[in-house]
């Protein structure tokens, strides 16, 4: 009977132990998410600025080689990303493709198009405010009739992802609050089976940190696990993702990975091991007397 006893007490505590690696690896898959949305989320807001085209109109008498004399003059300016000139002939080569005529047919033979320079600017500028200044400045250079860009879309693009990001935070702080709710709910009643062992512990004179240490050891261990456990979930997540839509790797980056990865990997240890303290602390304080109440 008491090898029965003894053999169905470490059962359930194993199965006790894969409830809490299970139900703790769950809460962080959670955390690591908007963790790693909220990390993705601002190299989706340098993607979308970075794709914001800016365009330069020059003047029709402009001959290329002056163009693309100013082309490699701007290269060198440190708001520019990417720069591209466009030749008359390469514009009226784009136009007759999507009219599906030639266009210069109905101007006697002459080339109604001027040649132009499009340039994309480093995230940091892409915002009007930067763009008025940008855009005096071009206009400095010769043969330059106009500057273009599309002011309500980057105004629009600005305001629409810092409300996504205000979210992103408001969220995160939400979901850390609810973890470490739902984790130190989860790691209470791993130590609530074991209230009586601890009571007993506490009247032969075992000190506090010596009862208190194999829980915190414990919490670890679960913290551990349940992390690796959500950061295979997560990577199967990221795999799928990446096999759905390749081009995702533009916007997510291995730094991204690393960090949610460790994120978690910290979350897991911290709150475990915050939740057993607290935990054995209050069972710690109670007389024989309240154990039975709870």
């Amino acid at each position: 009977m008491k090898k029965k006893h003894v053999k169905s007490t470490r059962r359930s505590g194993r199965l006790q132990m894969v409830t809490l690696c299970i139900s703790t690896a769950l809460v962080l898959i959670l955390l690591g998410l908007v963790v790693f949305s909220t990390l993705t989320g601002r190299n989706l807001s340098s993607y979308v600025k970075e794709n914001l085209t800016v365009t330069m109109m020059l003047e029709q008498d402009m001959a290329d080689n002056e163009a693309q004399t100013i082309t490699r003059s701007l290269a060198a300016r440190p708001y520019i990303k990417t720069i591209h000139f466009i030749s008359k002939k390469a514009a009226l080569r784009d136009a007759a493709k999507q009219m599906g005529t030639d266009p210069s047919t109905f101007t006697d033979g002459v080339n109604p198009f001027s040649s132009s320079i499009e340039l994309t600017l480093k995230s940091d500028y892409a915002n009007n405010d930067s763009l008025v200044w940008i855009s005096r400045e071009l206009k400095k250079y010769p043969k330059v009739s106009d500057i273009t860009y599309q002011k309500d879309l980057v105004d629009a693009v600005n305001r629409n992802l810092a409300k996504i990001g205000m979210a992103m935070m408001v969220l995160a702080l939400l979901l850390t609050f609810v973890s470490f709710s739902l984790i130190n709910n989860t790691v209470r009643l791993g130590i609530y089976a074991r209230r009586f062992s601890i009571h007993t512990m506490k009247l032969v004179g075992a000190s506090w940190g010596f009862i208190r240490r194999p829980f915190v050891f414990n919490a670890v261990f679960i913290g551990i696990v349940a992390a690796v456990l959500a950061c295979v979930v997560l990577g199967l997540g990221m795999y799928a993702l990446y096999c759905y839509e390749p081009e995702i790797l533009t916007i997510v980056t291995w730094r991204e990975m690393a960090i949610t990865g460790a994120t978690v990997l910290l979350c897991g240890i911290i709150i475990t091991v915050i939740c057993a303290n607290i935990s054995v602390n209050r069972f710690l304080r109670m007389k024989a007397g309240d154990l039975y109440k709870i």
